[in-house]
């Protein structure tokens, strides 16, 4: 038979999770690279609450900040579904420092290539891609699941705009030197007169404020923005005016799928951890894994990762090729926190007392793992961006 051929139809779709020969050697360098370099500074990263400078300046020196930025503006050249692939990798060893790379790879940089004019590209890309840390400023006090209720203001003021307003829970800010910040342009129009602007760090004005104390992700900075009659030049403007609504829904849109990526990476290091502690523990002359309901759970868990993964990689794959996939980015990023809060929080369980202390890694995956069902677009943003597309097609 054709292999080419099967029921009249032609060729055949690799399996998703095959990857080719270049995404294959870019995921063993990075597996390499987290369980060297990375793993060994976690636990005083998490204690800290900081990110080490030196693993920031390795990810920039491996092309990590800039996978999918074209070569021309300092990138890497890679693909969509390569950063991807590295924030999994990244995540399932830390996933503070995996949505550091989240960020900048799937939110900010995307931006800049698709909304930016090419005069902002050319002194903002290379930058990114070499050593300035981005950041996407949208949320605030008021305005969260409701991004666009926002209260952060721009009016004209000569050559530029200025910015004034408070920005809250915004990624990356201790270290970055490239904001994306969205303020209102105009009030009377909703919505419509939002706009994004590319503001730098030393901008007279911006200020970064109060560093948040978390739960989990503690090594990746959260902080408070604070703009203060913030001077942007006009051609700092990304994209149109009055289309911010636009550029921060088509952008979120990509970093769900990151952050799916990010929680299969934390589910994924928790149950490697969890596979081998059984396989080491003994209760009543057994080893934990010989008993079939550990055995189930660690079952369960594997097919509940692997049906994430699938979820991930999809819409990743959709993205690249231009097909619609926002419904399947919403699933894929809602399906991937709610496994990775239940996966964690069974390997902790596994461990029985020694996984409720700091001793052990599994604690921090499930502290790690919360954040997933809330930023870039909670778990009831996601189901309500699902239903949506649902009714509307059918």
């Amino acid at each position: 038979m054709d292999s080419h051929r099967v029921n009249g139809m032609e060729g055949t779709a690799p399996a998703l999770t095959i990857l080719s020969e270049d995404e294959q050697l870019f995921r063993t360098s990075i597996r390499e690279f987290a369980e060297e370099q990375i793993r060994p500074q976690v636990s005083v990263m998490d204690r800290d609450g900081r990110i080490s400078p030196e693993l920031i300046r390795q990810l920039f020196d491996m092309g990590l900040m800039g996978i999918d930025v074209p070569e021309q503006f300092g990138g890497s050249g890679g693909t969509f579904f390569m950063s991807i692939l590295a924030v999994e990798e990244i995540s399932r060893v830390d996933a503070s420092l995996g949505v550091m790379m989240d960020v900048q790879n799937t939110l900010v940089n995307n931006a800049i290539m698709t909304w930016g004019a090419d005069d902002l590209k050319r002194p903002c890309l290379p930058r990114l891609c070499k050593d300035a840390v981005g950041s996407y400023a949208l949320s605030e006090a008021g305005s969260g699941s409701d991004a666009f209720a926002m209260a952060t203001r721009a009016c004209e003021k000569g050559d530029g705009f200025v910015l004034s307003g408070r920005k809250l829970w915004i990624t990356n800010a201790a270290e970055a030197e490239i904001f994306i910040v969205f303020a209102n342009q105009d009030p009377s129009k909703g919505y419509r007169g939002i706009t994004a602007y590319v503001v730098e760090r030393d901008s007279p004005g911006l200020t970064i404020g109060k560093r948040e104390d978390k739960l989990g992700i503690r090594a990746s900075s959260t902080c408070e923005l604070i703009l203060d009659d913030c001077f942007v030049p006009h051609n700092r403007v990304l994209g149109e005016p009055g289309k911010g609504y636009k550029v921060a829904l088509e952008t979120l849109n990509g970093g769900r799928i990151g952050i799916g990526a990010q929680m299969i990476g934390v589910a994924e290091g928790a149950l490697e951890y969890a596979i081998r502690y059984t396989g080491e523990r003994e209760q009543f002359g057994n080893k934990l894994s010989s008993f079939q309901a550990v055995q189930f759970d660690i079952a369960r868990m594997a097919t509940e990762l692997e049906a994430a993964r699938l979820m991930v990689y999809n819409a990743a794959k959709l993205r690249m090729a231009d097909r619609p996939y926002i419904k399947e980015a919403a699933m894929a990023k809602y399906y991937s926190s709610v496994m990775a809060e239940r996966v964690t929080s069974q390997c902790l369980e596994l461990y029985g007392g020694y996984g409720y202390t700091r001793e052990y890694p599994v604690e921090k995956y499930y502290r790690d793992a919360k954040i997933g069902k809330i930023y870039e677009g909670t778990s009831n943003m996601q189901l309500q961006t699902i239903a949506k597309h649902i009714l509307q097609t059918k």
